[in-house]
């Protein structure tokens, strides 16, 4: 029985989890608490761990050691069938041969609800999904994003306490996987289920979740909001695995509570906060490629500014990538917006140009 009285803020409790596979620790010492009606993403690339935590969470596989434990009741020992989640798979794993309908009431009728209640719950499914005049077709009648809807309609079918996502969008092209993402969300919303996701893919990590962690050898690295992550990323591994960014090398000059200098090859930073390190301690800089302005004049301070000459340029009409090669040979990402039709200096390949951005534009990272 689920304790009644359970933190709602710590609606899913991993504690210490290890699962080791013959001396390699797939999932190492992780703790994590998800709240109630909480979408949450786990991040990572191939092999870093996140599948095998999901599958733990489905009850696939047995944790080494460590405890789970949904809403006041420990998972442990119970099978998957038994657990009150659901889990939809990349390939949605509909059955061909039954329509839509039957597909969503497959599981209800397992559990050998009154057809009365298994009719009502597959009608406001449809309708959630907006797949009610599909109910009669057969998946392979349906485009890929309709499949998705229904083995969403199918995991929800059964009003499980969490709903367990494996790469739910990898199966659509990118254009119907940006909008579906959006679907998503706003269904699992509206059911106001709690939701554990996982994904390689950082854009739909940021998009869909209100809460990440991004994973790497079986670690959390960092946890936090999709802004947190990618404003504040805590080590060198996140910042550049989240969105593009420039990383800069260097030494700490001045470190005051209010300011940092740090020299790096080709330029000083002025950062507009300290960092309590050491002069000479090594630190990394990282700078947005976004956070970067481009002109041709040099600007009045002598930080937070680079010459350099544009090398490559990309235009994506509503902004353009530069890439401006730098004196040490470095070359440094800027994207710049195209907020106006027609620019006082259209800059080119070749030109020679100034990098500059605020105080507040970078991050320093000791790690």
């Amino acid at each position: 029985m689920a304790n009644a009285s359970a933190d709602k803020t710590k609606f899913l409790q991993i504690i210490d989890v290890v699962k080791d596979f013959g001396g390699y620790k797939a999932v190492n010492h992780v703790s994590l608490d998800i709240a109630q009606g909480e979408i949450f993403a786990l991040l990572g690339s191939s092999g870093c761990g996140k599948t095998t935590l999901l599958r733990m969470l489905a009850g696939f596989e047995t944790p080494t050691s460590g405890a789970i434990v949904l809403n006041g009741q420990d998972l442990s020992g119970l099978p998957p069938y038994e657990r009150p989640l659901n889990m939809m798979f990349q390939s949605y794993a509909l059955f061909p041969h039954l329509t839509v309908w039957d597909n969503i009431a497959f599981g209800l009728r397992r559990d050998g609800l009154p057809k009365d209640q298994v009719a009502e719950r597959v009608e406001a499914m449809l309708k959630l999904v907006q797949l009610g005049k599909f109910a009669k077709r057969k998946p392979h009648q349906l485009s890929g994003g309709q499949q998705q809807r229904v083995a969403l309609a199918r995991s929800l079918a059964k009003q499980p306490q969490m709903l367990l996502l494996d790469e739910p969008l990898g199966a659509l092209d990118k254009k119907l996987r940006e909008q579906t993402q959006i679907e998503l969300v706003n269904i699992i919303e509206q059911v106001g289920v709690t939701c554990v996701m996982v994904t390689h893919d950082q854009e739909e990590a940021m998009t869909m979740a209100s809460r990440v962690a991004v994973m790497s050898e079986g670690r959390f690295l960092q946890v936090g909001s999709p802004s947190d992550i990618y404003e504040t990323p805590q080590t060198r591994f996140v910042a550049d695995f989240i969105g593009n960014v420039n990383l800069m090398d260097g030494t700490v000059e001045v470190d005051e509570a209010d300011h940092v200098i740090i020299d790096c090859a080709d330029c000083k930073h002025y950062v507009g906060h300290g960092i309590t390190g050491t002069q000479g301690m090594p630190v990394t800089v990282a700078l947005r490629p976004e956070k970067i302005h481009v002109s041709v004049d040099k600007p009045a301070s002598d930080f937070n500014a680079v010459p350099g000459v544009i090398e490559e340029l990309s235009y994506f009409g509503s902004f353009t990538v530069y890439r401006i090669k730098l004196a040490s040979g470095k070359v440094l990402a800027v994207s710049q917006a195209n907020t106006e039709r027609l620019r006082e200096h259209n800059l080119t390949w070749g030109d020679r140009v100034w990098a500059h951005w605020s105080n507040s534009a970078h991050v320093v990272l000791t790690q």
